[in-house]
């Protein structure tokens, strides 16, 4: 099924709150982080604790990250790397590579449709300089000649006088299998919505926990007030336990379970994924898969009815509470009825 383009006024938006930030107008005034960015380690490692998902403006350094590479542990790397390097294409660009005929040659080099650009939605800001990193690219569907890739991205723009500002976005990048290289299909960025004018305490507890790192469509989900309460419980118990990192909330995940037409959890704000637990990617063979399957455990404790990830576990308070499969061996999956 494909998904509904990115919805033409959360670029508007975007926009606006960079011309914002840059003239420093005191509506968008908000703490930078001390350290705007540095390399990610193969496999995705973030180079900072937590990002914001509006723009923030910074006089520091323009940030430069290295380009994302699959780590340990990855099913069909290939297919991931293909459709990161299109997302670091469309968001990031030197002086002067703004526009979308200049994204559309940068597409194009990668021997892919230069129209898929055009479907970048917010990451294609009007700045004269980008910088994208991919926090984690995690499978939202894998079968065997099609797949859904969640592209999870902080990117920075360059202001005037130093000026940086620092948005991101998860980007659902649809390919199809081909020759010699996994073809992209599609790219449908998340679209998380305004924020609310006034948040719930679990929400504000969320936000504000060191020990749970928001990507920033997932922090601009919270902040929406369209994440379930039941999610943010969860959230707020397994923190009590572990520091973790989700990759997917709400927005930027198919709205279908991939390769069926039943309706995901996500897009409802019953859901999240974690691609990392006390600094371990789940993906990775190095990590202790007790520390996983504890995890997995706990979620289902805190509420959650459908947990998946890469081991299947037996038991669980409800019937198939537990499952796993390729999608899921690379994150742990937790979905809220209510």
């Amino acid at each position: 099924m494909r998904l509904p383009d990115a919805v033409p006024g959360r670029r508007a938006v975007l926009l606006a709150g960079l011309g914002c930030a840059l003239t420093a107008c005191s509506s968008g005034a908000t703490t930078p982080p001390s350290t705007p960015s540095t390399p990610s380690t193969p496999g995705g490692t973030p180079s900072s604790p937590s990002s914001p998902s509006s723009p923030v403006a910074s006089p520091s350094p323009f940030p430069s990250p290295a380009a994302w590479q699959p780590g340990a542990g990855e099913l069909r790397p290939d297919v991931k790397l293909r459709a990161a390097q299109l997302v670091e294409a469309v968001g990031g660009w030197p002086a002067g590579g703004q526009g979308v005929a200049a994204a559309r040659a940068r597409v194009a080099a990668l021997g892919l449709d230069p129209g898929l650009a055009e479907q970048g939605g917010a990451l294609l800001a009007d700045a004269p300089r980008a910088a994208l990193e991919v926090v984690y690219a995690q499978y939202g569907g894998l079968l065997a000649d099609s797949a859904s890739v969640l592209v999870v991205c902080r990117q920075w723009l360059a202001g005037p006088d130093g000026a940086v500002v620092s948005a991101g976005s998860t980007v659902d990048v649809r390919l199809s299998r081909a020759a010699p290289r996994w073809t992209v299909t599609a790219l449908h960025p998340a679209d998380p919505g305004a924020a609310a004018a006034a948040l719930p305490d679990p929400a504000t507890r969320v936000l504000a926990s060191p020990r749970i790192v928001l990507p920033p469509a997932g922090a601009a989900d919270v902040r929406s007030g369209q994440v379930h309460a039941s999610v943010l419980a969860a959230m707020l118990a397994l923190a009590g336990t572990y520091a973790f990192e989700p990759s997917v909330l709400r927005s930027g995940h198919p709205l279908l379970v991939f390769g069926t037409d039943r309706p995901s959890d996500h897009p409802q704000g019953r859901a999240f994924d974690t691609w990392r637990i006390d600094g371990h990617p789940v993906v990775d063979p190095a990590t202790p898969a007790e520390l996983v399957r504890s995890f997995m455990r706990d979620a289902a404790a805190a509420g959650s009815y459908n947990v998946g990830g890469p081991y299947l576990l037996p038991g669980g308070g409800t019937a198939n509470q537990f499952f796993s499969d390729d999608t899921h061996h690379d994150h742990v999956h937790a979905g809220f009825r209510t």
